[in-house]
Order: structure tokens, then C-alpha cells, then sequence
């Protein structure tokens, strides 16, 4: 009988994780489907993964922080950042673990000579980026539109700010962590703030994939190298897909197949 598999958010049309999850299923011969869910509130999560039958999902904006407190039982980096994006059901407990810092990592790992960086949002995204980030020896700096969601970070001892106290300085990365651009033609900072980040930061990176978003075409006139969330959402989905799976596949046969989705 066939795993199922699905994605949570709001919005969620525009996820290729069902097809690139596919492709793996299909190119390593394992029996399971992926498919999307439109979920659109966090809370009934838990009620929903078990409504569906699913056997793990992936959960996306606005839901990591909910998927989060969904879990019975959170691996010890997820439970340090407080925001799950992965979760497998096994004996009727759900199990959360957070693929998006790695991912992430692993796609800033290419960039070189990148020392500071700039995070522009405070969401979960953020959460897990920003610790695995400093854990690994950079420094990271918060900007976010209201202080609010900015005190989970001054906690753990981050520098941060809003668009009313922000201090420039020189930043070698720029990252927009927040959704800005997804379905609109939002910057994720105002016009003025970003005239003096962007000009001196080595590159800018943009997490959401597959879309020349509006901050990326605004970079694009200072001649910066840009990425968008392409490079993320193969290196997070290996991770997840290994958790699916239960390890039976290495990282790089799960790869194989899944980075087709971005040639087709």
C-alpha cells in the first residue's frame, strides 16, 4: 500500500516539492505519492496530517511555528529554534524536525567570502536560518517590519531591528526570509532602507524559488550576484525525503532525482 506524503501552507500552488518528491519516489522505486494541501489554519494541523492518512508531510509558510507545537516528540535542533518544517507519523506520533537551516547552509556554503549577514524578516524560516548560521561562525543580523516577532532573537542574544531603529552597516549577504513578493510585488524592506544595504553587500539571496521576485529584480540593478530559494528547497527536500524514507537511500541518489525538477 502507498505512503502518503503532502505539503502544508498558505499558499501552497506553487510548491514543486509534490514534484520533486515524486521523482524520487518514482526514480528510486519507493511506494508513496506527495501532494499539497491548502491549509489555512495552523492550529488544526494535527487533526488534518491524521484526517489525510499521511505518513509525513512538509509544512511551509505561515505554519512552522504551529507544526512546531503539533509534534509529540521534536528533534533538539527543531526544539532549540521552536519551528518544525518536517514531520513524520510513526506509531501514531508525530515527529518534527527542521530541514530549512540546513538547506539553507548548505546553499550559502557556495557563496565565498561571506562573514555578515542580513536577515531581512523574523518568521520561523528565520529562526532555524539564523541560529544554524551563528553556530556555524557567522554573524548574523535580524531586520523586521515590527519588534514583536524580533524577541525571540534578542533572547538568544542576536542583534536585531526594525524599520523605525535600523542602523546600517556593511553586510556581505542580504536574505529576504519573508514572503514578500510571493504572490504580490512587495519589497520585504522599504525602498530607502534597502539604497543603503544593497549597494556595499557582496550577494543577495531570496527564499522564495522559481520566480524573479521583485526584490531580486531591485537587487539586479546594483549588479549583485543573486540566488533565489532554488538551491534551499533541493538541499532541505533530500533532508525531508531522507526522514520519509527512514534512511533507506543516500543523499545522493535522493538528489539525482530530485534536482530533475528544475530542468523540466
Amino acid at each position: 500500500m502507498k505512503q502518503l506524503f503532502a505539503i502544508f501552507g498558505n499558499p501552497v500552488a506553487h510548491s514543486k516539492s509534490p514534484l520533486m518528491h515524486n521523482l524520487a519516489f518514482k526514480g528510486l522505486n519507493y511506494p508513496a505519492c506527495y501532494t499539497r494541501y491548502l491549509l489555512r489554519d495552523g492550529r488544526r494541523l494535527k487533526e488534518t496530517f491524521f484526517a489525510l492518512g499521511l505518513k509525513g508531510a512538509n509544512i511551509t509558510v505561515p505554519h512552522k511555528e504551529e507544526a512546531f507545537r503539533a509534534c509529540d516528540v521534536v528533534d533538539s535542533f527543531a526544539q532549540k529554534v521552536g519551528a518544525v518544517n518536517t514531520i513524520v507519523e510513526q506509531g501514531g506520533r508525530l515527529y518534527g524536525y527542521n530541514t530549512d537551516a540546513p538547506g539553507l547552509l548548505k546553499a550559502i556554503q557556495s557563496l565565498k567570502e561571506i562573514k555578515t549577514i542580513l536577515l531581512l524578516g523574523a518568521g520561523g524560516t528565520a529562526r532555524s536560518t539564523a541560529v544554524i548560521l551563528r553556530d556555524t561562525g557567522y554573524e548574523v543580523i535580524l531586520l523586521n517590519r515590527s519588534a514583536e516577532r524580533l524577541k525571540y532573537y534578542q533572547e538568544e542574544g542576536f542583534e536585531t531591528y526594525t524599520f523605525d531603529n535600523f542602523q546600517p552597516k556593511t553586510y556581505d549577504l542580504v536574505i529576504n526570509m519573508t514572503s514578500a513578493g510571493l504572490e504580490n510585488n512587495l519589497l520585504p524592506a522599504p525602498e530607502e532602507i534597502l539604497k543603503r544595504i544593497i549597494p556595499s553587500s557582496k550577494a543577495c539571496i531570496d527564499i522564495i524559488y522559481g520566480k524573479n521576485t521583485p526584490f531580486l529584480q531591485w537587487v539586479k540593478n546594483y549588479n549583485k550576484p543573486t540566488k533565489d530559494g532554488s538551491d534551499m528547497l533541493l538541499h532541505q527536500g533530500v533532508i525531508a525525503f531522507d526522514y520519509f524514507t527512514n534512511h533507506r537511500f543516500t543523499q545522493r541518489d535522493i538528489e539525482l532525482h530530485m534536482k530533475q525538477v528544475f530542468l523540466l
